[in-house]
């Protein structure tokens, strides 16, 4: 009997035997019609072959900041590639802050720093930003395995927590406060990660992202990312044993043709439902409007003063990043800028934990 190839493997051949055809035909329309239509043919294939939608240039020199890379994981067979941006001013005695932002699928790092804007945002606001990459040999189109096995799930979790540890020990002045936040698939990793290590993050979020734990096989997945499951929350109450949950930020397009928005509904109950019994919970809503940019309809869940679960509902927006760079795939110019919405729910949270604290 013929041993079945895995899911993964099979893609990967997939994907390979693809670029091998388009590569044939890149070198026969070279002949044809020259070396400039053939440079443009190759261009698409490296697009491909990279599984990138739209490549940008690795982060360079930065007035007020540096960008640092390099790789980590959890050996040969678990290494991942990152980028870390510290803006100057941090100190090992008193570190910046640290979000680690996870790019979504069809996305490297230098893709997403380019749309999210990060380093002009992070320099502004005094937080460093380390961007975990995901390789094609872990996922031929680069997204994050938010759902999957056990095994699966907890070999991503666990790479992306070692890289954080190594970023932090390498560099303390990066030691401050730690935030998870991700597009798409990447924004249910960064919440796949709170579920796992709630006691390591001040808070997270996540942009355009399915409900984690909804997911074990690719139809699953499909039928979470469409709304139609919901996370298993007696299982993750189990594995919580009692720790709280770090507070959540959810940004989401309303005509999101890809994961619909029902996933951010599913996330925010989610979290409201793993809160301590007894707790007195109140909602509020309210709107947010940046000049010409789309509006924004913003609910509130909070215990006493201090906000949950924050659902942030951009009206007319689709699977891409509010606010980010034209040209870029996944991005829209017109939304208003989710990095910043994001850091200001984040380190109200940071403030809110540091007086709690007192």
């Amino acid at each position: 009997m013929s041993r079945r190839k895995s899911p993964l493997v099979s893609a990967l051949f997939k994907l390979t035997r693809a670029g091998v055809r388009q590569s044939a035909r890149i070198g026969q329309a070279a002949t044809r019609h020259g070396v400039k239509a053939g440079g443009r043919l190759a261009a698409q294939a490296g697009r491909m072959m990279s599984a990138v939608a739209t490549p940008a240039e690795a982060p360079g020199t930065v007035a007020g900041g540096r960008w640092h890379e390099g790789r980590w994981g959890l050996g040969p067979l678990a290494m991942r590639r990152w980028r870390l941006f510290i803006p100057v001013g941090a100190t090992a005695r008193k570190p910046f802050p640290l979000l680690v932002l996870l790019h979504g699928c069809a996305q490297d790092s230098a893709a997403f720093a380019a749309t999210t804007h990060v380093a002009t945002v992070a320099r502004a606001k005094g937080f460093a930003v380390l961007m975990p990459e995901q390789g094609q040999d872990a996922n031929p189109q680069r997204c994050w395995n938010w759902f999957g096995s056990e095994a699966r799930v907890g070999l991503e979790t666990q790479t992306l927590m070692a890289i954080i540890d190594h970023v932090v020990q390498a560099w303390p002045r990066v030691g401050g406060p730690l935030f998870a936040l991700g597009l798409s698939a990447g924004g249910a990793m960064a919440l796949t990660l709170a579920l796992r290590h709630p006691e390591r993050f001040c808070a997270v979020g996540s942009h355009s992202g399915a409900a984690p734990a909804s997911a074990r096989t690719p139809l699953q997945a499909g039928q979470a990312m469409r709304g139609r499951r919901s996370p298993d929350v007696d299982a993750i109450a189990l594995r919580l044993a009692g720790r709280r949950l770090p507070p959540l930020l959810l940004i989401h397009g309303d005509l999101d043709p890809v994961v619909a928005f029902d996933n951010a509904e599913a996330a925010a109950g989610l979290w409201l439902d793993l809160l301590p019994e007894g707790l007195a919970v109140k909602e509020t809503t309210g709107e947010i409007r940046r000049g010409s940019r789309r509006s924004v309809a913003r609910r509130d869940w909070k215990c006493g003063r201090r906000v949950a679960v924050r659902l942030l509902r951009v009206h007319g927006m689709g699977h891409a990043w509010s606010g980010g760079a034209a040209g870029q795939a996944f991005s829209d110019p017109t939304g208003p800028d989710a990095l910043r919405l994001a850091w200001q729910f984040f380190e109200a949270a940071m403030e809110q934990a540091a007086a709690a604290s007192v």
